[in-house]
């Protein structure tokens, strides 16, 4: 069974956009091309149990296990050493993907408090988007009671647009909730 944001992608998305930036060649059409979830564990260093609940978390989050992240330099200011473990992430693609979007649109964001949208302020230039969460307690599948420190994460959603006003206008018809 196919995700259902890919399938509302098939269906509604991608004949909007063709028709709106009247794109010739069907390819030009802006589709999303894997989105990646990174999750930034300084304090790991001092707390390894630290490292195991972050890559639980991630993997319960995007249904893929994570990728230990190291460093690449040592700092000392930062009491780092070339090689120790910081962070952890995910490269979504295909179905997981969708799912796991579908699930960011419509679940996990409207759980945060106060929310008003995302902002319309983070593309880079070239069409994609980046977004920062304060707290991994968003996601439905996260348990309150077993999350030993609050954690944010990084999201990135990378597209095959060629501006940010096309992928503004693919993201927003998928369902991202851009602040007014």
């Amino acid at each position: 069974m196919a995700a259902r944001l890919k399938e509302k992608y098939k269906s509604e998305v991608y004949p909007a956009l063709q028709e709106k930036f009247h794109y010739e060649n069907v390819m030009d059409v802006p589709k999303l091309e894997k989105i990646t979830v990174n999750m930034g564990l300084g304090e790991a260093k001092d707390n390894p149990k630290v490292m195991e609940g972050a890559v639980k978390e991630i993997a319960m989050i995007t249904g893929q296990r994570p990728v230990v992240t190291k460093a690449k330099k040592s700092i000392a200011n930062f009491k780092v050493r070339q090689g120790m473990d910081v962070g952890a992430k995910v490269t979504l693609r295909g179905d997981n993907m969708y799912e796991f979007a579908d699930k960011l649109f419509n679940i996990a964001l409207p759980r945060v408090r106060d929310f008003k949208g995302v902002s319309r302020n983070s593309f880079d230039g070239r069409g994609n988007y980046s977004m920062g969460i304060k707290e991994q307690l968003i996601f439905p599948e996260i348990v309150y009671d077993q999350v030993e420190m609050i954690k944010g994460m990084n999201i990135v959603f990378t597209t095959t647009a060629k501006t940010d006003e096309e992928a503004c206008a693919l993201l927003e018809m998928l369902g991202m909730p851009f602040a007014k």
